[in-house]
């Protein structure tokens, strides 16, 4: 399978199948990474989809100097991040009343079994920082430069945060008993 950068590079020499190839490879990981922000698997959906356009109308913002999945993560954090700045001038009355099951939908697609629930729960208990650090690295395996690209911080910050967030992980893992001396 190609890379994302070879087939952003086919897409620029006039493939587009390449594109669509490329969306194949990053839309479901994206949504995930964006719902982690946002909390709503449409309004995820809508922000990836804005990303992928971005990409293709602003084609030649792309420089090659990172992998296409460090770029277009970033780009849709960046979109996330704007969504929930105008977001705070929304009214209770204008929230989607179909956030919770939105969520609900997402979390029984991903989390199969008792103790990736419980993961999942710790893991939503951790701070953002931590929880979007742990997710680049380990879920989507960026390498901590990329993951300090999408998340605006350098190499050795992230080290510190995937230590930290590990650490504090693993304790409350062994809270829930699913980690450690607490395991059944």
């Amino acid at each position: 399978m190609p890379t994302g950068n070879e087939l952003f590079r086919a897409y620029l020499d006039g493939d587009d199948h390449a594109f669509d190839s490329i969306i194949k490879e990053y839309r479901e990981n994206l949504i995930f990474f964006v719902m982690r922000y946002v909390r709503s698997v449409s309004v995820a959906e809508e922000i990836a989809q804005d990303a992928f356009v971005e990409l293709l109308i602003h084609k030649h913002r792309y420089n090659f100097s990172c992998s296409l999945k460090t770029y277009l993560f970033t780009i849709a954090k960046n979109k996330a991040i704007n969504y929930l700045r105008r977001r705070k001038f929304v009214s209770d009355d204008e929230i989607d009343p179909n956030t919770e099951s939105d969520e609900r939908t997402l979390a029984e697609h991903v989390i199969k079994n008792e103790e990736n629930e419980k993961l999942y729960k710790v893991l939503d208990r951790l701070t953002d920082d931590y929880r979007n650090a742990l997710y680049l690295v380990y879920i989507e395996d960026l390498s901590y430069e990329e993951a300090g690209r999408v998340m605006g911080k350098n190499k050795k910050q992230i080290e510190n945060l995937v230590f930290r967030a590990r650490a504090s992980a693993r304790k409350e893992l062994e809270k829930e008993g699913v980690y450690g001396e607490n395991r059944a």
